[in-house]
Formats: C-alpha cells, structure tokens, sequence
C-alpha cells in the first residue's frame, strides 16, 4: 500500500484543526444565546423559507452538520418556543417547521456576534484567499459523499 504524500496529512490536519477551532468559537458564541450551534443551524435555514417552513427530513439534509435525531433538535427549539410545527396530519414525520417570531428575534441577535469571528477571520485571509479557500474545500468534498 502507497503511503499518504507528508503534505497532503499536513493539509488534512491543519483543515481539521481550522475547522474545529471555528466550531469551538461558534459554540461559544451560540451557548450565550442559550441554544448550540445544531440549534442554530436549523433556525437559519427556517429563516431562509420564513414565513413557511420544511419538513424534518428537508431541515436534516440542509444541515451543515448532520444530527441523528434531528427530532429532538426540533423538540428542544419547539420546548423553547423558538420554532413551531404545523401538525395537520396525524403523522409527526409529515410536520412543518417553522421559524417563529422569538426564533427570528434570537437569530438576529446571534447574527452580529458571528458576524465579528467572521470579520476576524476575514483580517487574515484576502478576498482571492477566501476563493481559493472555498474552491479547495469544494474540490475536497464533491464526489465524496
């Protein structure tokens, strides 16, 4: 078996060092709203179809990081009235889910602290970096999945 090229795990490792460096301050972050960052993430993309809303199994493949029990993630936001579910079928699977005014609120508090990691980051990298960066990340996840 061929051994791994030493700069290609030196790359690997210092994208996972990044990105979980980036999670662990976006935790933070999110803790200080009383929600994590899996909260977060499906009270953005319930802001993105506000007023409507999307079923459980739309919410989990938009997630940028997947939940096994995107329910109990949906159950929590619900418990906090952050979000509410259109049961009109008996069926729990078929709900809609949908952002309410308390999520949009939390939201656009949320949205100025991250802002400010991203400007901080954004102090390091120039916009063609930026490119760079995201064409790399893109070039490493397509055909992966």
């Amino acid at each position: 078996m061929k051994r791994t090229p030493e700069p290609m795990e030196e790359a690997l490792l210092n994208l996972y060092v990044a990105s979980h460096m980036l999670k662990d301050l976006s935790d933070k972050i999110c803790i200080e709203f009383g929600i994590t960052t899996g909260q977060y993430n499906v009270l953005r993309i319930l802001k993105g179809v506000y007023p409507d809303g999307h079923p459980r199994c739309e919410i989990a493949v938009r997630m940028i990081e997947r939940s096994p029990d995107i329910t109990r993630l949906i159950d929590r936001l619900e418990k906090q009235e952050l979000v509410e579910r259109d049961r009109t079928d008996k069926d729990r699977r078929k709900s809609i889910t949908k952002i309410t005014k308390k999520g949009l609120e939390l939201i656009n508090n949320i949205n100025p602290e991250l802002e400010k990691l991203t400007f901080k980051i954004s102090e390091k990298l120039t916009i063609k970096e930026a490119r760079e960066l995201s064409k790399y990340c893109e070039k490493l996840y397509s055909d992966l999945i």
